[in-house]
């Protein structure tokens, strides 16, 4: 059996970590993912409520926000419960298991123009240094004489 979920879109709501009385921690999330369409026009979205908890609820507050482009990969969960009028209600969640950056850059979120959300990303306020200059601070990654040069690629296993 597989149940594999993995979606990219948009966050929709602002982001609020709560806390069980176990002390779990737990982030609701939902995400605007867009329907492949043959035509510009009728562009559609889905709006999927996700659950995260503990460390990875902490990762997502800590470094998305609303508007945000986000990865996510999960499972699906189904359960129900009773209204207080006794009506019972069938909800259907994606629990995350894994989260990923998508690349997107502010400047490629402010201009696309694609989202009607308010974003709290800040800019961050020192000038970062251009990706051809030098670190400062080097990190030690090993002498190039610890590496093997591969001519054939007939012992790689995939």
């Amino acid at each position: 059996m597989l149940n594999r979920v993995i979606l990219m879109g948009r966050i929709t709501n602002d982001l609020e970590i709560r806390q069980t009385q176990s002390g779990t921690s737990v982030l609701n999330l939902r995400i605007a993912v867009d329907r492949n369409s043959r035509q510009e026009e009728e562009k559609q979205s889905d709006f999927i409520t996700c659950v995260a908890f503990n460390q990875r609820a902490e990762f997502i507050n800590k470094y998305f926000h609303k508007g945000n482009l986000i990865a996510i990969e999960g499972n699906l969960r189904s359960s129900t419960y009773d209204d207080k009028n006794g009506s019972r209600h069938y909800v259907t969640d994606v629990w995350i298991d894994n989260v990923s950056f998508t690349g997107e850059r502010a400047s490629d979120r402010d201009n696309s123009g694609s989202s009607s959300f308010q974003s709290s990303y800040r800019q961050p306020t020192q000038q970062q240094p251009a990706y051809n200059e030098p670190a400062s601070n080097p990190i030690a990654i090993g002498n190039m004489d610890d590496f093997e040069e591969i001519l054939s690629d007939d012992g790689i296993p995939f």
